[in-house]
């Protein structure tokens, strides 16, 4: 894989961990590529495990 994509791929999984952790709507993903839409909701779902187990309060 090359590491432009590479990149791509982690800073949408970076994108959708930050929309997680202050409580955003997961219908909110800005990613239309199935490759990016599916890295997005993968840390969208790491920071509602990471909220869930009292990680972050959801106050933030």
């Amino acid at each position: 894989m090359k590491r432009q994509k590479r990149d791509r791929l982690e800073r949408a999984h970076a994108q959708g961990y930050r929309a997680g952790v202050t409580g955003r709507s997961k219908e909110l993903c800005p990613y239309q590529s199935l490759d990016a839409r599916s890295q997005w909701l993968g840390g969208y779902r790491d920071a509602m495990e990471d909220r869930g187990g009292g990680l972050f309060s959801k106050g933030q």
